[in-house]
């Protein structure tokens, strides 16, 4: 994943999710009622869908930008599996 997608798809799931939220229970709440959520979804619940939009969003752009460059990588890397580790995780308890 890079930024690009990173950044996009929260800024996406966040946008979707706030906005269906604030217009159910703020907006519109005389019209929060089953029948008009989208896939009879409560407000309470739509965060999966926001999530879902994030990582679709995320993957699409992440697609169409640059991979980060290669010493990013190593860094999370290293920070992934710092030095020592795999003799840490080779001992028998």
């Amino acid at each position: 994943m890079n930024k690009e997608g990173t950044i996009s798809g929260i800024i996406t799931g966040i946008a979707f999710t706030s906005a269906y939220i604030v217009n159910f229970k703020f907006i519109n709440s005389e019209s929060n009622v089953p029948e008009n959520w989208l896939f009879g979804i409560s407000p309470e619940g739509i965060g999966f869908i926001g999530m879902i939009l994030n990582f679709i969003v995320s993957f699409v752009v992440m697609k169409f930008t640059p991979a980060p460059l290669k010493r990013f990588k190593k860094l999370v890397e290293n920070i992934r599996y710092p030095r020592g580790a795999k003799q840490a995780l080779e001992i028998e308890l």
